[in-house]
């Protein structure tokens, strides 16, 4: 199950927080594309055998392209050769949706949740993770808001933040990226999200002095636990023991 172009739905305003309802969130710094594709698989799995209880990732990823289930290889519109003298990757993914660019400066968000005590409902998913960026960056002064058929966070028809998300038996994986810091130079080499044309934006590009990245990542747990009903808690080594090491950066 994936969300490709999400319908319309309304966001919850609020869900009360469900007893035993915990998500513990990791600040991980900077992690390969691959290996938090592995760290995902896994902790899906555990979820789904009851092992964890729900996690939110939040990390940035070296230059990478990746490609969701429906993405079409000409919407990469640079050569191998280009790509690789400037350090970029590609790497093919089972998330929704077409081709995206993540990088240093973007805040990537892999909340691993299980959905059927929450709300068994992919749209509305969708238009939730949208709110909890909306959210975060009226925060820091931003009025972001949506295009209708279109996924992600937009400012003045450029986009702020992409979604694409992976569902199994009501599990999710991977989610967002938005640009905090991010060179916004490094999307000419896509379409990005299968849209032409289509402009791309960041909080360093609209906002004089752009927030820290722990300032942003702090509120997008907030509103998280809000908006999912959630009890947000800092994460434990524990949950991630059981993989092959990943250095955590809080």
């Amino acid at each position: 199950m994936e969300a490709l172009i999400a319908l319309s739905a309304t966001p919850a305003e609020r869900i009360p927080v469900q007893r035993e309802k915990i998500c513990e969130a990791f600040y991980l710094g900077r992690v390969p594309y691959q290996q938090a594709e592995d760290l995902q698989r896994e902790l899906v799995a555990r979820r789904k055998a009851g092992e964890i209880t729900d996690v939110l990732l939040l990390l940035e990823h070296a230059p990478v392209i990746t490609l969701g289930r429906n993405a079409r290889r000409e919407n990469i519109v640079s050569s191998l050769e280009t790509l690789g003298r400037e350090g970029i990757e590609i790497s093919e993914t089972n998330r929704g949706g077409d081709v995206t660019y993540h990088g240093p400066g973007q805040i990537v968000g892999y909340p691993i949740l299980d959905l059927a005590p929450i709300r068994k409902d992919v749209v509305w998913y969708v238009r939730t993770l949208e709110e909890i960026l909306i959210r975060t960056a009226g925060d820091f002064g931003i009025a972001a808001g949506r295009i209708a058929g279109l996924t992600g966070v937009w400012v003045k028809g450029a986009k702020l933040a992409s979604i694409g998300i992976h569902v199994s038996r009501w599990v999710t994986s991977h989610g967002f990226a938005m640009n905090l810091k991010t060179d916004l130079e490094c999307f000419r080499h896509i379409v990005p999200c299968g849209i032409p044309a289509c402009a791309v934006t960041s909080f360093r590009e609209l906002l004089r002095h752009p927030p820290d990245r722990a300032q942003v990542e702090e509120r997008i747990v907030e509103h998280t636990g809000k908006l999912l009903g959630l009890e947000m808690r800092p994460g434990r080594r524990a949950t991630l023991e059981r993989r092959e090491p990943c250095r955590l950066m809080s």
